[in-house]
């Protein structure tokens, strides 16, 4: 799997020919101007929540690509509602193709859209292709769900929040990384606006300190798992 870096929780994910965009806040996010939403490919959507900085750009690329948005009930029906393709789905639900599955598994935060009508759980997703299997937390907090994880999955990488004050910082991002026993960490969800802004350096001399690999991306960047 190619994985890009689109800023703040946004990705982009590439193998043999399929793309999924994960979480699309571009247009809205200053650090991310160079990335033109026009020239993404998107085969689905994977949507974590329903908050505007995860889903400002849903319907644009939607529209431009034809991609199906995958999530929780509430935000598919949501979409669906405007005649996009969704597959709508809860926890613990897996959605299969012939190229990869996504499982949807629990995250401890709030969903609500901009307008502040519900958009049901927050969740995350264990998406596995080409035997290499990634945890995308979406916003959470440290929670002992993530305990689950392994006992059914090993993880080749791990996308975590470290931005604190809306999810989980540094330190518990460790904690989480021993519980879902994954020690390639791919940060995100930091710097995007004030609140979030960490000290990168000390973020990767913690994790370095426990022998893991916190991997920060800049915008645009990518790395292969």
């Amino acid at each position: 799997m190619n994985i890009t870096y689109l800023g703040h929780a946004s990705l982009h994910i590439e193998f043999e020919g399929t793309n999924i965009i994960v979480d699309p806040f571009i247009s809205g996010n200053p650090m991310a101007s160079h990335i033109n939403i026009a020239d993404l490919k998107a085969d689905y959507i994977l949507v974590t929540h329903a908050h505007q900085d995860h889903i400002l750009d849903v319907e644009t690329l939607a529209k431009n690509t034809g991609a199906t948005i995958v999530s929780n009930y509430e935000i598919a029906m949501h979409y669906g509602a405007k005649y996009f393709k969704v597959f709508a789905m809860n926890h613990g639900g897996t959605y299969t193709t012939e190229t990869f599955s996504a499982k949807y598994v629990n995250a401890i935060h709030t969903s609500s859209f901009p307008d502040g009508s519900y958009g049901g759980q927050p969740g995350g997703f264990v998406l596995t292709a080409n035997e290499k299997s990634i945890y995308i937390a979406g916003d959470t907090a440290l929670t002992y769900d993530m305990k689950l994880i392994p006992l059914q999955t090993k993880l080749d990488l791990a996308i975590l929040p470290i931005g604190d004050t809306f999810t989980m910082g540094v330190d518990d991002a460790i904690i989480a990384s021993d519980f879902v026993e994954c020690d390639r960490i791919l940060g995100c969800h930091y710097d995007s606006f004030p609140p979030i802004v960490i000290d990168k350096t000390d973020a990767m001399i913690k994790f370095k300190a426990k022998a893991k690999s916190l991997v920060l991306l800049d915008i645009g960047k990518s790395i292969e798992v």
